[in-house]
């Protein structure tokens, strides 16, 4: 199921501030999508696991 772009910001009186990462590859407008053990991109496909 496809997560919409309104869904991964939070608003905070007048401000929205984003709850997940961009990647480090690909640059701003790139979010990174949470998994329970590792956080990747779709686009490119780099990761990072968590202990």
């Amino acid at each position: 199921m496809a997560i919409k772009r309104h869904e991964c910001y939070d608003v905070k009186g007048d401000v929205a501030v984003l709850q997940k990462r961009h990647c480090p590859r690909c640059g701003p407008g790139v979010l990174m999508a949470e998994h329970k053990d590792r956080v990747a991109c779709g686009k490119c496909g780099y990761t990072e696991f968590r202990k």
